[in-house]
């Protein structure tokens, strides 16, 4: 029978609580984002993610060695939202036809449609128009 060796993994936030001084709340948000001393910060093990496969190898190993796919169902819950976003928002950008709308139904699902979709871009890009960083997949 088969031996691989299976790294998991699950997230626990730290937080810190930091008060800034800013004209608006959009910049005393940024300001936190770029705040990079995390001294005093505080571990939440009570809202800790669940675990998820983040590397298997065929046989035992010390995962130096090539690495096989991971079978979606075992990814991070969060990384395979994020992808099925990146999916739907692909497929509502598709040139929008009528298809069996009434008019009246078109006209006013387009102008949500198009709200929505510049949601979906600000989430997907950051301030520098750059698309978010995410983990490496395992090859």
């Amino acid at each position: 029978m088969p031996r691989y060796t299976i790294e998991t993994t699950y997230r626990l936030p730290i937080y810190r609580q930091q008060t800034y001084q800013a004209p608006t709340l959009e910049e005393a948000c940024a300001l936190a984002l770029d705040d990079e001393d995390w001294t005093g910060g505080k571990e939440d093990h009570e809202t800790s993610g669940a675990t998820y496969v983040t590397g298997i190898w065929k046989g035992e190993t010390d995962g130096s060695g090539p690495s096989l796919a991971i079978p979606e169902q075992f990814d991070e819950a969060l990384a395979r939202k994020a992808d099925l976003f990146d999916d739907l928002v692909e497929v509502l950008k598709e040139p929008a036809r009528v298809m069996g709308l009434s008019r009246d139904q078109f006209a006013h699902w387009l102008p949500r449609a198009l709200t929505v979709l510049g949601r979906a871009d600000n989430i997907v890009h950051d301030a520098t128009g750059q698309r978010p960083a995410r983990m490496p997949a395992a090859e």
